[in-house]
């Protein structure tokens, strides 16, 4: 994704990242760089907002409801495998 502005760093490298960002799991200058990117671009933030808005809703509706370890293991993995294909994917 790209709203066509020029940006320090790539719209599709943010929304990346923007679900660790959301969790506060990142260190503060790659922090620092998604909060620039999102003051700059509104289609980045837009998303971001949607996500942390859908995360809420199922903190909300599950917060209470663990889910069984294998299924948590399954997600990682995908996560995972995800992860690997888009890094593999933006290298080519």
């Amino acid at each position: 994704m790209s709203c066509g502005e020029p940006h320090d760093v790539d719209c599709g490298e943010i929304l990346q990242r923007v679900y660790v960002f959301i969790d506060n799991e990142l260190e503060d200058a790659s922090s620092d760089e998604i909060r620039q990117h999102l003051q700059e671009c509104a289609p980045c933030l837009d998303e971001y907002d949607l996500e942390r808005c859908v995360k809420k809703l199922v903190h909300r509706s599950c917060g209470s409801d663990h889910a069984p370890d294998a299924l948590r293991q399954k997600i990682l993995l995908r996560l995972t495998q995800i992860q690997i294909e888009t890094t593999i994917t933006t290298t080519d």
